[in-house]
């Protein structure tokens, strides 16, 4: 049997058709072929079947046992793969009209989401939009490894120049420290006040994101033992394990005017900070995904939202 390994889709159709025709010229216009060429795989088909599965006689084509008894299995097979090739088609159309947006932090910003979703779905109603809530260990958020198409993202992203982006929110960072810390009672803080402190730090494998949120470029910038690397009492890599490790003391952190809200429950407060960069927070896409219909929907009713806000 293991002759018959190689038989091809291609034959098993040819040999279908023939069978249900009876007449090998009409079976060869049916499938757009020269009927030499048809005649030609059937008897490749018998060869390396062992089998005739024709009689090929005056009065026509006839199936032999051989052929009657492949019939309804090449039947089938045909049958399972053209099911098989609809659903990869499916599966394309589906990927088509379906973007999955990744984010790490949500929005929140204002009702900014529902706003951009129903902008882009009287864009496209055909499309599906899909929202993915992502790891903190992960500064693309999904975007580097395909699993979002689209994604709120803050700066600095890693390999920079794979993505295209557009900002949605620049925002000062605040200092969140627990309402008992020393620092608590000013209005205002220095960064130099604050870079001999422990640090909550995002994941290592958030790379140069973590650099931003520990404010590495400052603390470059700074002169003395200030200028020492940051001190990291605790890693984080959500909003509930921040504000745990915010009570328990075990650092202080930099957070973004719009995720203030999210830490400052009992216990934590924030605080401006003079001589730090703001953060900016932007929607982001592979360069590579630019043309795609679904994606420039997106953002264009991204920009809308955005610019009107």
């Amino acid at each position: 049997m293991g002759m018959t390994t190689d038989v091809h889709v291609r034959e098993l159709r040819y040999f279908a058709t023939v069978a249900e025709e009876l007449h090998f010229t009409r079976a060869a216009e049916l499938l757009y072929v020269s009927q030499p060429a048809l005649s030609k795989q059937i008897r490749a088909l018998e060869r390396q079947l062992g089998a005739e599965l024709f009689h090929r006689g005056p009065r026509g084509v006839t199936l032999t046992e051989a052929g009657t008894a492949l019939l309804p299995h090449a039947r089938r097979m045909l049958a399972d793969w053209s099911e098989g090739a609809a659903a990869v088609e499916a599966a394309r159309a589906a990927r088509r009209d379906t973007l999955v947006v990744g984010m790490s932090t949500s929005p929140g910003r204002g009702g900014l989401l529902p706003a951009i979703r129903s902008r882009f779905t009287a864009a496209h109603p055909e499309a599906v939009l899909r929202l993915r809530q992502m790891s903190w260990e992960d500064p693309t958020a999904g975007l580097a490894d395909g699993t979002a198409d689209v994604a709120y993202v803050w700066l600095p992203l890693p390999d920079a120049d794979r993505y295209a982006w557009t900002v949605v929110a620049e925002e000062p960072r605040l200092v969140a420290l627990p309402d008992s810390h020393p620092l608590a009672a000013r209005e205002e803080i220095d960064f130099v006040d604050l870079a001999g402190e422990p640090f909550l730090a995002l994941p290592p494998e958030a790379g140069v994101l973590r650099d931003f949120w520990l404010a590495l470029d400052e603390r470059r910038a700074l002169d003395g033992p200030a200028a020492r690397p940051p001190r990291v009492g605790a890693e984080i890599s959500g909003t509930e394990e921040t504000y745990e490790a915010l009570v328990a003391g075990l650092g202080i952190c930099l957070v973004a005017t719009g995720n203030a809200p999210l830490i400052t429950l009992g216990g934590v407060v924030t605080r401006p900070v003079r001589g730090l960069s703001p953060s900016r927070y932007a929607l982001a896409r592979r360069r590579e995904d630019e043309g795609r219909a679904l994606v420039r929907g997106y953002v264009e009713a991204c920009r809308r939202v955005t610019d009107r806000a």
